[in-house]
């Protein structure tokens, strides 16, 4: 699965340059060191045949939705079956995004010393998951948009801890899955696969990452093997 993710470039402009979007649409942008479920971030769309960036929570919300409460189930949506399962179905066909990161956590370790490790490429650059999203109208405020991340099986290196992993889309991929237009199924769940071995690197970080209260550069400083 994908609980945490991160988003830390602390100026907006590499991140704009890299979705294809003006600069001015991330004016809202702050570095994120512990991205959690139901937290506020932002996802890349195609609208009218354009590149677009929406601010989005964490935690697909169907339109149909009397409530938030599905929001914690739905934070990731499995690769075999996004085309199938009621909850992704349409939004599979009609709103598929890709999500901005930086890199993703897992866990190690027994329930009380639980040792969380970051995935990231090794240069700090960008990454894209691919994502689902969906608005719901929670009352007076209007409409929300929410989201979910694809997971499909772990590569080599994500598998020693994780048996899943977010779909990493290559740049070629990203105008295929966030089209729209693309009504491919067999060509879209092609492009829901691991991620290539040798693009990520694997560092033991903080405990401190263990509590969503926490949200600073400090959590991702490497931690020796043995501290605890």
């Amino acid at each position: 699965m994908c609980g945490r993710f991160t988003l830390t470039a602390t100026e907006a402009d590499a991140i704009a340059e890299g979705l294809g979007v003006p600069v001015e649409t991330l004016a809202f942008y702050r570095p994120r060191y512990n991205i959690a479920p139901t937290n506020e971030h932002f996802v890349l769309r195609m609208e009218h045949e354009e590149r677009e960036v929406l601010r989005a929570r964490w935690g697909l919300v169907n339109s149909w939705a009397k409530d938030a409460s599905a929001a914690g189930r739905q934070i990731n949506a499995r690769a075999e079956t996004v085309d199938t399962r009621p909850a992704f179905r349409n939004a599979f066909r009609h709103r598929r995004c890709a999500i901005p990161a930086d890199g993703f956590f897992e866990w190690t370790g027994p329930k009380e010393q639980r040792r969380p490790i970051w995935y990231h490429r090794p240069g700090g650059q960008l990454l894209l998951f691919a994502g689902l999203y969906e608005f719901w109208n929670p009352g007076p405020d209007g409409r929300e948009a929410t989201f979910t991340i694809i997971t499909t099986n772990a590569n080599r290196l994500v598998s020693e801890v994780h048996d899943r992993m977010p779909v990493i889309l290559s740049p070629e991929a990203l105008d295929e899955w966030i089209d729209p237009a693309q009504e491919d199924v067999a060509l879209l769940k092609g492009l829901l696969a691991p991620a290539p071995e040798g693009l990520l690197a694997a560092r033991r970080v903080s405990p401190l990452l263990n509590s969503t209260r926490n949200d600073a550069p400090g959590l991702l400083a490497e931690e020796p093997p043995g501290q605890v």
